[in-house]
């Protein structure tokens, strides 16, 4: 009870006993279950704008790795090890991004959905840079993206502060679409997402 004095709009496991929320003044906070008070253990903010954040996932095996959304459709990584700020903005959607979750085994695999129509899959695999063209899928071109990082050890792709390596390839797998991506997860080689447009979607050539 009373555990935030703001809204609540994303709630996840971040170990067994320890989960994450999100909430609507940009604030990530991590809970200890273990703990009998109703205070987090620690709490991440965005600088700046209290921009609402809308959703959080945790990387399925480096579980310091958390990314988040929110209204304005940046996509936020943060390394909650140290600081209290994200390690990287990385501009995204042009509206409400409403999902994020790795990709479960192969989590250099990330995906986005947002109010603005679009789902974005983020590559960060280390063949990325080797690729001798860009890819149209969709009729989007693929962008490759670099970002600033604070200096870290962890050798991670979404951590990385090498710049030859830090680049992602970044897809949008609807690009046609114009309502509302609101949800979507991912398992194997297959996404399933749903939208404004009442119909669940399934794409099951995610790597193909």
């Amino acid at each position: 009870d009373n555990a935030d004095s703001s809204t609540l709009h994303a709630v996840t496991f971040l170990r067994t006993m320890e989960i994450l929320t999100v909430n609507s003044i940009g604030q990530l906070k991590v809970w200890d279950l273990r703990q009998q008070r109703n205070e987090p253990s620690q709490i991440f903010s965005l600088a700046g704008d209290r921009v609402p954040l809308h959703c959080v996932d945790r990387h399925p095996n480096q579980q310091h790795i958390v990314a988040t959304g929110g209204q304005d459709g940046m996509l936020s990584i943060w390394d909650i090890r140290q600081g209290t700020m994200p390690v990287s903005l990385l501009n995204a959607h042009e509206a409400e991004m409403w999902e994020v979750h790795f990709h479960p085994s192969d989590p250099d695999h990330l995906f986005t959905c947002s109010e603005d129509g679009s789902l974005w899959h983020w590559d960060t695999s280390t063949n990325v840079s080797e690729k001798p063209s860009f890819l149209h899928q969709g009729g989007r071109s693929t962008a490759y993206l670099s970002h600033s990082t604070i200096n870290q050890s962890v050798v991670s792709a979404w951590l990385s502060n090498d710049p030859t390596k830090d680049r992602m390839e970044i897809t949008n797998l609807i690009p046609n679409q114009t309502l509302s991506v609101n949800s979507l997860d991912v398992l194997g080689p297959c996404l399933v997402y749903g939208t404004d447009a009442e119909a669940i979607y399934v794409n099951r050539q995610l790597f193909a």
